[in-house]
């Protein structure tokens, strides 16, 4: 069992999580774009080579459940974000791709995200502070992997 610092530094963390990600989809509505999840698939394309994954990886890269992706995939599809293509050495297999419309779309995205990034979270750390953080997540994610 976690001691109370443990147990309060969680909930702050998650709380902080929660808070931040709200106001950045606020600014993102407010700028009449997308929801962030949909930055999240835009921008895996984007750092994908030729600008497609099968949907498997997609759903890897984005932490999405292959239902709930699917779901995102029509939505971003029906908007002209991406396409989808069969995969010729399986058939079973989708690549979803990015169009020059999805290109456009996460950069956009991204000046509204990046601002939000730089106003709720990076201005408010300094140097150490964020060295401090990196060496924390790098090392709890290398647990959870």
């Amino acid at each position: 069992m976690l001691d109370p610092l443990r147990n309060s530094t969680w909930r702050l963390f998650l709380t902080a999580h929660t808070r931040l990600i709200a106001r950045i989809e606020q600014n993102l509505t407010a700028a009449k774009l997308p929801p962030l999840e949909w930055y999240d698939v835009l921008f895996a394309l984007k750092e994908a080579e030729g600008y497609r994954l099968r949907l498997s990886e997609l759903a890897e890269r984005v932490l999405l459940s292959r239902s709930n992706l699917t779901r995102l995939v029509d939505r971003l599809e029906k908007a002209e974000l991406l396409r989808r293509e069969p995969c010729p050495s399986d058939r079973r297999g989708t690549f979803a791709i990015l169009t020059e419309t999805g290109l456009t779309m996460q950069q956009q995205m991204w000046v509204v995200y990046s601002e939000g990034i730089a106003d709720y979270f990076a201005s408010h750390l300094n140097d150490d502070e964020v060295k401090t953080l990196q060496v924390i997540f790098q090392r709890l994610l290398g647990v959870a992997d």
